[in-house]
């Protein structure tokens, strides 16, 4: 089966980026708006022994503060739009740890922690939308106590399997 593990911002920043996604994002209606921290990984494990892990990681961490900087794009990369977030040290160590101790490959490419509003948009769209979408000012900061282990159903959509509160208490 295959799964992931991410972070869900509050609802005024998913209402924030599902104003763009519905748009942009053909991946709108499979998963809300999320921060990776562990990108999608194939694994014969039980879920349950995956949330064990994932409750002795999430008891090492404190809850984390989230700072949604800009808007911004992967570009020459793919023609992903995002909203960046503030790389943190805390978050850094989080999905380090993730990548250290959960099942699944090395990381693809570098962590940089985003919420993606736009993607597979053509030379043009990407051009177009990223001009506009650059104006927007994103002022917002929030601090997210729960990770999530979820996982894909056969329709191609994810569903949450497990969530865990970070910090001793969980």
């Amino acid at each position: 089966m295959k799964y992931g593990i991410v972070i869900f911002p509050s609802k005024k920043l998913q209402d924030l980026a599902n104003s763009y996604r519905k748009r942009y994002d053909p991946h709108y209606a499979l998963i809300p708006p999320h921060l990776t921290l562990k990108e999608g990984f194939e694994t014969e494990d039980k879920p349950e022994d995956l949330t064990d892990i994932l409750k002795k990681i999430a008891r090492q961490h404190q809850p984390v503060h989230l700072k949604f900087l800009k808007v911004s794009s992967f570009q020459p990369i793919t023609n992903t739009i995002y909203l960046k977030v503030e790389k943190t040290d805390e978050l850094q160590r989080l999905h380090d740890d993730l990548y250290e101790q959960m099942p699944g490959r090395e990381p693809e490419h570098p962590f940089v922690p985003h919420v993606t509003i736009g993607q597979e948009l053509s030379n043009d769209e990407h051009s177009d939308v990223f001009g506009s979408l650059g104006m927007v000012g994103v002022e917002h900061e929030e601090t997210v106590d729960r990770i999530h282990l979820v996982y894909q159903l056969e329709n191609g959509s994810w569903a949450t399997y497990e969530t865990i509160r970070l910090g001793k208490e969980n």
